[in-house]
């Protein structure tokens, strides 16, 4: 990197300092600072920095907004960021005329318009085998086992989350048993409304900001507090942040439960880790009158990603994903600042988003990041509903009221005849219309559609969720009886058989629609009905913690999972942990029971609906090899994507050269083969890292998919010693089908019979019509 600017960029940085002491106050939630009603915020993306010295890349950006602009003055009223830290930009105030002539400027890779994107436990650490541990971490220790002994539970990992902020008095940010702070951390926490950061912060909660700017210059408007709660800090007012750290890394609190259901010690995977929490999520009035929810700015997500990697997290955990269709990864404005933590060593784990159970609905589908589905876990709350005629059926709930014996009705949403149902349990089948719950003074519900989430649907009405099958029985006894009856018994938990785990409805699903080459998503976790800390003001909440669900809950399960990892394999690279984590995914149930997905006809899953499988640490730890990838796989990645020498070069922020021919991106060495549209064969090529034992023999092992066949070259990978840990083999795929398919699915293992390193294979027969 350059390690100087010329003098005249000295001169413009002392002038730019002095502007900044006058001109530094901008009250919270006070119009956009807009130069004219034509005004929006775009983003200026110029690649890696070129100079290590943050101050005099800001002043490079400054220079060049003012070369656009009418005045000095203009252009420090239009900047809105500097990104000075983990690459180089800036987010401003422009209109679409000076955005477009921005764009010409060689230097510039991108100017991308900022979008506003959304965001998207007591029993997962037993499901995942993690679960020896004390209650306290001033217990005994000797029952801690496995990943959590061997990495004394993350204690010096570093997990940054970006998300809502954090609500700091729960008891899941205590320091109880910690030891000092990681002398790499360079971050801090802000003060800020209702935020000390000297009380607030401890050496549990190490890092406390929050970004607005962009957001506020979005709106074009102020929040409106007095409908909606929010602070000018850190605080947490949605609870959505608050949640996801304590999944990822909470302290330990035992004893909670949700009115008594999934009682159990609430933590985090790495209980030990510290957390760094970047706000960038709002609680807002959305423009078109909805809301309140939570918004979030692609220029305010890129300097918490520009922050957080100078801070030195270990692990980014982001919640958050966009509306479909996506932009190409290298464009899309909230992907380029993953990209840069990656190519710095730091994974970034993301949402895989909740628009399932649709195909080709997956987000975060940069190859760089590790995308999560979300998972139930094997554990109900069941609900005995005893009819009139004495017969007894089960529906989930979670109502844990007086019991309710009462009259029972149907509700006919196309008839609209619904009179009589004052004080009477009804029974509801379209669960997609109004419901009758709060206009029509009924006892309780009982809906015959089951969802994924009992929590958004019920909140604290007495509701209980059966199939459609007891659905109609319920109906035929009421059609059959004079005056039907029913009774309500409070919920209960089950864990265990019969419950098992199945890939959540909402779990969005591949295949990729940005590069159909590239699985997606990665892993699956657990993300339905997830007890952590919450926000007091969520009414979801009791006692400070509430069940939630989304691929937001499953993300921090694998980003607590990673900073374990991290603190058993410093030198691991993100692609390593990634390889690690889908290689050792189960495939079954930990029970042993198969997997399937939810959606209007449940069928198994397959690695559209769940990647590699359900993450498993303990195997992880241990994967025995690994498919690792560095920035040249990234660049031969931009390559095939069309993306020229320039582009690449100042992304990277050094000379690049494409290779010719270009590379195929299904040579692109992931953890799993997807062939989006094979016509007779295909051959393509993977490595493996040997991260076992230095002498290893690996055989391999062949499901191919259907009508597809799968030739491996070589078939036995031998590693003899240290210095070759590296070895290459080639997979060869023929279809067999004479007519367009649609995907069928295989895999190849590695095995040494100690460990059966596999990856997932999906391909598609598409035959081209010849004129």
């Amino acid at each position: 990197m350059k390690n100087s600017l010329p003098s005249y960029k000295l001169v413009l940085l002392l002038a730019f300092s002095l502007f900044l002491l006058v001109n530094t106050e901008l009250g919270f939630l006070s119009p956009a600072r807009a130069l004219d009603n034509n005004t929006k915020v775009y983003i200026v993306y110029l690649g890696e920095r070129e100079n290590d010295d943050p101050e005099l890349v800001t002043a490079s950006h400054h220079q060049m907004l003012e070369s656009f602009l009418d005045s000095k003055e203009d252009a420090h009223k239009s900047m809105i960021y500097s990104y000075q830290h983990g690459f180089s930009g800036f987010a401003a105030l422009l209109t679409s005329s000076q955005a477009n002539k921005i764009s010409d400027h060689p230097e510039v890779i991108h100017v991308i318009p900022n979008r506003i994107l959304k965001l998207q436990t007591t029993r997962t650490w037993d499901l995942l085998d993690l679960s020896q541990i004390p209650t306290s971490f001033s217990s005994s220790t000797t029952s801690v086992k496995g990943l959590l002994h061997d990495t004394n539970m993350g204690s010096e990992a570093i997990i940054g989350v970006i998300d809502t902020g954090i609500w700091p008095e729960s008891k899941v940010f205590n320091d109880q048993g910690l030891g000092p702070i990681p002398k790499r951390w360079s971050g801090k926490c802000e003060p800020g409304e209702q935020f000390n950061a000297t009380i607030h912060c401890n050496k549990k909660l190490i890092g406390a900001k929050y970004y607005v700017n962009g957001l506020l210059a979005e709106m074009g408007e102020t929040f409106k507090t007095t409908t909606v709660r929010e602070f000018k800090s850190n605080r947490d007012a949605l609870g959505h942040g608050t949640h996801t750290a304590t999944i990822a890394g909470g302290s330990l609190v035992p004893n909670v439960s949700f009115y008594g259901l999934a009682r159990g010690t609430v933590r985090g995977g790495a209980p030990r880790a510290r957390i760094a929490s970047y706000k960038v999520c709002w609680n807002t009035m959305q423009k078109d009158g909805t809301g309140p929810g939570g918004s979030c700015s692609t220029a305010d997500m890129w300097k918490a990603f520009d922050d957080a990697i100078h801070d030195g997290v270990d692990v980014m955990s982001v919640s958050i994903s966009g509306d479909l269709p996506e932009d190409t990864e290298v464009d899309k404005p909230d992907f380029v600042g993953a990209f840069h933590a990656v190519s710095k060593g730091i994974p970034v784990v993301a949402a895989a988003s909740n628009e399932g159970p649709k195909a080709q609905t997956v987000a975060n589908a940069a190859p760089w990041l590790l995308t999560i589905a979300a998972t139930t876990l094997d554990r109900s709350f069941p609900t005995k509903i005893t009819l009139g005629n004495k017969q007894t059926l089960f529906g989930e709930s979670l109502f844990t009221g007086p019991e309710i014996s009462t009259g029972l009705a149907y509700w006919d949403s196309e008839s609209g005849n619904n009179a009589d149902v004052k004080g009477k349990i009804v029974l509801v089948f379209d669960t997609t219309s109004t419901y009758p719950v709060e206009t029509k003074g009924v006892a309780g519900v009982i809906y015959a559609q089951h969802p994924d989430d009992i929590v958004d649907r019920c909140h604290a009405f007495p509701c209980i969720y059966t199939d459609y099958d007891l659905g109609t029985d319920i109906l035929q006894y009421i059609r059959t009886t004079r005056s039907p009856t029913a009774r309500i018994s409070a919920a209960t938990t089950l864990t265990g058989l019969p419950a098992t785990t199945k890939v959540a409805e909402f779990s969005s699903r591949g295949p990729n629609s940005v590069s159909p080459a590239i699985l997606k998503p990665d892993i699956a976790a657990p993300g339905v009905s997830i007890l952590a800390a919450l926000s007091p003001f969520d009414p979801n909440g009791h006692d400070g913690f509430g069940l939630d669900s989304g691929t937001s809950m499953a993300t921090p399960v694998v980003s607590g999972i990673i900073a374990l990892l991290k603190s058993l394999h410093p030198d691991w690279s993100p692609a390593a942990f990634r390889s690690a984590l889908v290689t050792t995914a189960w495939r079954t149930s930990p029970s042993g029971e198969p997997i399937f997905a939810e959606g209007s006809n449940k069928k198994l899953a397959d690695p559209f609906d769940y990647g590699g499988g359900l993450v498993n640490p303990q195997r992880a730890a241990d994967p025995g090899l690994v498919y690792d990838m560095g920035i040249e796989d990234y660049i031969n990645y931009m390559c095939s994507k069309g993306y020229n020498d320039s582009s690449i070069s100042r992304v990277l922020g050094k000379k690049t050269k494409c290779p010719t021919p270009k590379p195929s991106i299904l040579d692109m060495n992931l953890p799993s083969i997807t062939i989006p549209n094979i016509e007779k064969e295909v051959t393509l090529t993977r490595s493996v890292t040997n991260v076992g034992p230095i002498k290893s023999v690996y055989k391999a092992v062949i499901e191919s998919p259907l009508g597809i066949t799968l030739t491996v070259n070589p078939t036995t990978l031998v590693f003899s010693s240290e210095d070759k840990k590296v070895l290459s083999f080639t997979v060869k795929a023929k279809t067999s089908h004479k007519v367009n398919t649609g995907y069928f699915f295989g895999s190849l293992t590695w095995t040494d019979g100690v460990h059966d390193v596999k990856i997932p294979v999906s391909v598609q027969t598409r035959i081209m019509v010849k004129s």
